[in-house]
C-alpha cells in the first residue's frame, strides 16, 4: 500500500525539495572512484550539481541518497542532507529517498525534483524553467531535448530501419512530480522489481499519467563515459 494513503491532507502551500540518487558505481566512466566523486574543475562532480540546485530559491532543501557505508560526501550546509539509504537500483534509491523526505515532514502535495548527480551542467535557469512550467500542472514533468539526430534501428550491427524522430525526445533531469504521486507510482512498480522503470517519468507513465515535456539544453548531459569529463570541465570553465 502506498505510504501516502495514511497521511492527513496537506494544508500548507506546496514546497519543493531536490532529491539526488547518488548511490551508483558509474562503471562505464572507467574511474577509480564512483564518477559522482571524481574531481571536476577542482571539486567533486556532485558538488557542482548541488550548487546549481541550491542556487534556486524555490528549492527548500536537497537530499542526497548515497549507498550504505559511503562516507565520501560530507556537506556542511543546513539545507543539504546526505543519507546512506541508497539501493541497488536508481528507482529503489529514489523510493527510499522519498520515504525519508516524508518522514522529515514532506507532504504528499509537495514537489520533488529528482536529478541525476552526474548531470553537473544543469543551470539554475533550467531548473527554474521546469518549475515555472510544472508548478500548477496536475502531473508534473521533466526537462527533455528533442532528438536532433537521425535515429536508426540495428540488427546484427547493421541498419535495419530509420525511425521517424519528429516526436522523439531525450529525457533529462530534473524530473518534477508530487511527492505522494511519485511514491505511489514507485510503490506499484516495486512489486515487479521496478521492471521498466528507467526514470521517474516512466514510473508515472506506468501509473497512467502523461508528464509534461519541458525543453532543456544539450549541455545538460549526464557524465557517463571517460570522454565526457573533459567536455564537462571545459563547459564549466567557460561559464562565469
Amino acid at each position: 500500500m502506498p505510504a501516502t494513503s495514511t497521511q492527513s491532507p496537506q494544508t500548507h502551500a506546496p514546497r519543493c525539495y531536490a532529491l539526488l540518487p547518488c548511490a551508483g558505481s558509474g562503471s562505464r566512466a572507467g574511474t577509480p572512484t564512483p564518477k559522482q566523486y571524481q574531481p571536476l574543475a577542482g571539486l567533486p562532480l556532485v558538488l557542482h550539481t548541488l550548487a546549481a540546485l541550491q542556487a534556486v530559491p524555490r528549492v527548500a532543501s536537497c537530499l542526497v541518497v548515497v549507498a550504505p557505508g559511503d562516507r565520501f560526501l560530507s556537506v556542511d550546509h543546513p539545507d543539504v542532507q546526505v543519507l546512506p539509504c541508497g539501493a541497488s537500483s536508481r528507482a529503489g534509491s529514489v523510493f527510499n529517498g522519498l520515504q525519508a523526505l516524508q518522514a522529515q515532514g514532506a507532504g504528499p502535495d509537495d514537489w520533488v525534483l529528482v536529478h541525476d548527480a552526474a548531470r553537473c551542467l544543469v543551470t539554475p535557469q533550467q531548473v527554474n524553467d521546469l518549475l515555472d512550467a510544472c508548478w500548477d500542472d496536475p502531473v508534473g514533468g521533466l526537462l527533455a531535448l528533442k532528438l536532433p539526430d537521425t535515429l536508426k534501428v540495428e540488427i546484427h550491427g547493421r541498419v535495419a530501419a530509420t525511425v521517424d524522430r519528429s516526436d522523439k525526445w531525450l529525457a533529462q533531469t530534473p524530473q518534477m512530480f508530487r511527492v505522494g504521486a511519485l511514491q505511489a507510482a514507485l510503490a506499484a512498480a516495486q512489486a515487479q522489481g521496478f521492471a521498466g522503470v528507467t526514470d521517474e517519468a516512466s514510473a508515472m507513465e506506468m501509473a497512467g499519467q502523461q508528464p509534461r515535456l519541458v525543453p532543456g539544453s544539450a549541455q545538460n548531459f549526464k557524465v557517463t563515459y571517460p570522454e565526457d569529463f573533459a567536455l564537462a570541465e571545459a563547459i564549466l570553465k567557460s561559464r562565469p
